[in-house]
């Protein structure tokens, strides 16, 4: 009789997932497999499809811009990850004080978050034109005889999006920070003073490893995300910073599109990135 109870169970529980189960069929895994189907194929406009097997990843491959904008990418990821949890940790911390204008503080803190993309894009793109407060600066302190286009160059570019970026986002992360920091047991910084440990002890034994499965759970979730950004890096910097995303709009969608080929590119970004996002979970999150 039991046995039987638990296969009927089984059975409510495959029934009751099973609409889930076909949503997820439809919107994720096949797009995905016909995806990979069509990196074989060389995709015309109207549909029509001729095999050329390993053709696309050949060309792609033996394309250096291809891997340029990998190492653009990696520079972007390291960049905007690394400074958005750092800085959301650090104001995680100031906000889980008790100040005065507290509450005020931590709405201001959202406004970089929830403020349209295509509004500020324009005010970081004056600010860092010839035209801008920093150009002005550089000229007027004498580091610069002429007005100086920051944003058009390249080589300052990934950094001016990377800034963005991290002004952008850090709102979030604070907030997931700080909503793990107010469920700390305050018993436990009283057991770890009376150890002997000061402040920086108490962030490093206490703070640090109650709040590191949501830091780890935000990195992952942002590395996911930005790797895979288009419209912060293209509105502010168009073509000067060629991350993956940009390189293949520029590849695949400029001229004649490259359907096959974008396929291509997308299967070997998410080998990728799930070979990268295994590794982490298993020996940072430790899941």
């Amino acid at each position: 009789m039991a046995e039987d109870l638990k296969k009927k169970e089984a059975r409510l529980g495959w029934l009751m997932i099973s609409p889930a189960l076909t949503v997820l069929a439809i919107m994720i895994i096949y797009p995905l497999f016909y995806n990979v189907y069509l990196s074989f194929f060389e995709v015309s406009l109207i549909g029509n499809k001729t095999w050329i097997g390993l053709k696309n990843y050949e060309t792609l491959l033996k394309n250096g811009a291809y891997y340029q904008s990998w190492l653009m990418t990696i520079v972007y990821l390291i960049g905007t990850v690394g400074g958005i949890t750092l800085l959301g940790l650090a104001v995680a911390l100031l906000l889980n004080q008790k100040f005065r204008g507290r509450n005020l503080v931590r709405t201001i803190m959202l406004l970089p978050y929830i403020a349209p993309v295509a509004s500020v894009m324009f005010g970081w793109q004056y600010f860092f034109d010839d035209r801008g407060l920093v150009s002005w600066a550089l000229v007027s302190l004498g580091f610069s005889e002429q007005p100086i286009n920051i944003i058009g160059n390249p080589a300052y570019a990934i950094w001016i999006v990377i800034a963005f970026d991290v002004w952008k986002h850090f709102p979030l992360t604070a907030l997931l920070i700080l909503s793990r920091l107010q469920s700390i047991p305050k018993d436990q910084y009283e057991a770890a003073a009376m150890d002997g440990y000061g402040p920086w002890g108490r962030f490093l034994h206490v703070t640090l490893p109650e709040c590191w499965f949501v830091m780890g759970t935000v990195v992952i979730l942002r590395l996911i995300w930005n790797f895979n950004r288009f419209e912060d890096v293209y509105l502010i910097a168009e073509d000067r910073v060629k991350t993956l995303p940009i390189f293949t709009y520029l590849e695949v969608m400029t001229g004649t599109p490259k359907l096959g080929l974008a396929a291509a590119i997308s299967v070997l970004s998410l080998i990728a990135l799930m070979t990268f996002i295994s590794i982490y979970v298993k020996k940072i999150l430790k899941w």
